[in-house]
This record gives C-alpha cells, sequence and structure tokens, in this order.
C-alpha cells in the first residue's frame, strides 16, 4: 500500500531567488510537500540550463511579474491558500511589492512566512550585502579555518549558506508548522545565516571555555593541529584522510600502519611534529585507493578523499542510494529516512509555466 511521504498536503510558496532559499524550498520539495516556485519572467536558471540547477528539483513554477499587478494578485492569490512561503531577500523588498508577511498573514492568518537572509530581519547590518564568507566572518567562524601564518581558508558555501541558512530554515518552517498544529496560527520564521553559524560553533565555544580549544589556525585537535586529524598525500597524490580522535581507534590506526603508540603517545603534543613527519612518509608509500582497502572495514577511521564525481559510486553510496540521477545529474537523494511513510524519487527540475494550469487548479485558483 503506497504511504503519503511526511509533508503531503503541505503547500509551500517559493519566492524565486538564488541562495539557500531555494534548497530549503527542495528540502521540503523532498519531504512531499508541493512547492511551487514563482519566477521572474527574467529569470534565468543556474548555468542558463535548468537541468544543471539540481535544487529546483521535484518543484513546480510559475511566470510571475511582481513589479506588475496581474503578478502580485497571483502571488496573493496563491499565498492565500499556502501552508508555508520563503523567500530568500534583503528585508523590506517583498514590502515594498505589497507582499510583505503584514498584508499576507491578514489575508492568510495560518501562513508561516519563513524568511532567510544573510543578517536577519533586524540589527545594523540587516540590509547589507553579503555571502557565506561573510557570515562566516561575522559570526567568528571563519577565523579558525585554513594552516597557521596562512589566512583562513574558504569553505566553498556549504557552512553559512546551506548549513546555517537552508537547514536552519527547514527547521524553523518545520517547527512553525508543528506549533501551528496547537495555536492554529501562522507566524514569521526569522532564519538568518549568521545566526545559523552562531550555532554551529556551540562545540567550539565550549572546548575553547574549558581551555580545551586555542584561537589559532591549525592547532587545536579537530582543525588539522593534531597529526591523527588531518590529510594525507598519497603516492598517486591524491590525499587521504585520516580522523581516529579516540584512543582505541588511535592505536589501531598505528597498528595497521606498522607504528607504535609507545612511541607516539596520542596524548604527548611534544611527540606531534614526529608523528606527522612519519605519517607523510608512510602515506606515501601506497595509492590512496590501496590505503582504502588495507583501511576497508576497520575502525581507524581512514577514508579517500573522494572527488565530487567519484563519490556516487562508492559501495556505499550505491548499497544505500545515497545518490540519484536526474538528467544526467548525480545528486544527493532525498534525506533522512522513514521507515513508515519512505520519500518519493525526486523529479527532475520544471520549466516555468508547462504545468501552468494544472497548478492553479491544485491551488483552487482561477486562471483569471
Amino acid at each position: 500500500m503506497h504511504t503519503d511521504p511526511p509533508l503531503f498536503g503541505i503547500r509551500v510558496l517559493e519566492i524565486g531567488a538564488l541562495g539557500p532559499a531555494p534548497l530549503a524550498a527542495m528540502l521540503l520539495a523532498d519531504l512531499g510537500a508541493d512547492v511551487v516556485r514563482l519566477d521572474r519572467p527574467d529569470a534565468t536558471p543556474l548555468g542558463a540550463d535548468l537541468r544543471h540547477d539540481p535544487v529546483q528539483r521535484s518543484k513546480r513554477a510559475l511566470v510571475a511579474d511582481l513589479e506588475s499587478a496581474t503578478g502580485r494578485a497571483l502571488a496573493l492569490s496563491l499565498a492565500q491558500r499556502a501552508d508555508v512561503l520563503i523567500e530568500g531577500f534583503r528585508p523590506g523588498t517583498l514590502e515594498k511589492l505589497g507582499l510583505g508577511p503584514r498584508p499576507l498573514l491578514a489575508a492568510n492568518p495560518r501562513l508561516v512566512y519563513c524568511r532567510l537572509t544573510g543578517f536577519g530581519q533586524t540589527g545594523p547590518l540587516a540590509t547589507v550585502a553579503g555571502h557565506d564568507l561573510t557570515y562566516l566572518a561575522y559570526a567568528g567562524a571563519l577565523y579558525g579555518l585554513g594552516r597557521p601564518g596562512a589566512p583562513p581558508q574558504p569553505p566553498q558555501n556549504l557552512v553559512a549558506d546551506y548549513g546555517g541558512g537552508s537547514m536552519l530554515a527547514v527547521v524553523g518552517t518545520l517547527a512553525a508548522l508543528f506549533e501551528r498544529n496547537r495555536s492554529g496560527c501562522g507566524q514569521i520564521v526569522d532564519a538568518a545565516m549568521i545566526d545559523g553559524v552562531a550555532l554551529l560553533t556551540t562545540l567550539v565555544r565550549g572546548l575553547m571555555a574549558s581551555g580545551l580549544w586555542r584561537e589559532h589556525r591549525g592547532e587545536n585537535i579537530l582543525d588539522g593541529g593534531s597529526p591523527f586529524y588531518d590529510c594525507y598525500l598519497a603516492a598517486d597524490g591524491e590525499p587521504v584522510a585520516v580522523a581516529p580522535l579516540e584512543p582505541k581507534f588511535y592505536a589501531l590506526l598505528l597498528d595497521k600502519l606498522g607504528l607504535s603508540v609507545a612511541e607516539f603517545p596520542q596524548s604527548d603534543g611534544s611527540r606531534w611534529p614526529a608523528l606527522r613527519a612519519r605519517l607523510t612518509e608512510v602515506f606515501l608509500t601506497r595509492t590512496r585507493d590501496a590505503w582504502a582497502v588495507h583501511f576497508e572495514g576497520s575502525d581507524a577511521c581512514v577514508a579517500p578523499v573522494l572527488k565530487l564525481a567519484e563519490a556516487p559510486a562508492h559501495p556505499h553510496h550505491v548499497a544505500r542510494g545515497t545518490f540519484v540521477e536526474l538528467d544526467g545529474i548525480a545528486q544527493g537523494a532525498p534525506a533522512p529516512r522513514f521507515s513508515r511513510t519512505p520519500l518519493d524519487a525526486p523529479r527532475v527540475p520544471p520549466r516555468a509555466d508547462v504545468e501552468r494550469e494544472a497548478i492553479l487548479r491544485d491551488w483552487n485558483v482561477t486562471s483569471d
């Protein structure tokens, strides 16, 4: 018997934009929500080819010029029937169009209005432009990323945009939907990437308060400062990740490398430089894939550093179905997994307006 996914029946209106808001909407679509994206008439997908923008998967899309009365009327009609609205513009942008939370919540008191921005809706930086690196810098997270004596290293845009932004927006949206079951009322969710990054630094701040973390790049146990939590080059020039933090896993690492805990005690920081030099030498004796075979199935916490193109073919991912392929693009499968209400396979990104009449009919909006 087919069982509907967890968010089946939830309608989400996404005001089309770039950045982490589309990923947040994609995650809700993966969970079964009916996500309708409103695109500007001049909107172009990533790389000018919709299939190269997989964050638009499993959604439906309409073209709406929000600068026009007709476009705003369409947005308002959809918002009146939506459970969730997601937008990722600077504060005040949608207010200028008459589509801010005040009129929309007046028209639909059950609406969860999720606003995903870099600096949030309030504060002196609220209207200032920024990107992932900007929010990492302000939140104190960027300072510790990188090697000693070098500037901080940008970690792609995975941390602030998606970890601190998209995920926080989804958590807030789901919490507001849950609360609505009690109160019957919607509300505004102010999801700020800078707030999310601040949350992500909680563990490190605790370690620093305990004297177990120093604010020096590359000198701490989790930032490459310890030789047993770092990456090493193999004989073919490809990297291997080494991460046995617990003593029993550390002992297993050294044993499988022919080294001795007595010679390199894990807790003796004075021996770390010598251990790093030795690990550098040892890992250069085999290729990355040979090391993968050597450590396969062990708890030594050694892994080949796979390229994006390589990862989907790894046996573990194949066995779990961790990746799916849509229109030739390998991408992470919907997650997490549910025992009773499994998620549907994702659908290819839609072209705007190809399902216009169906969307309007499903949302009970008249075409005029």
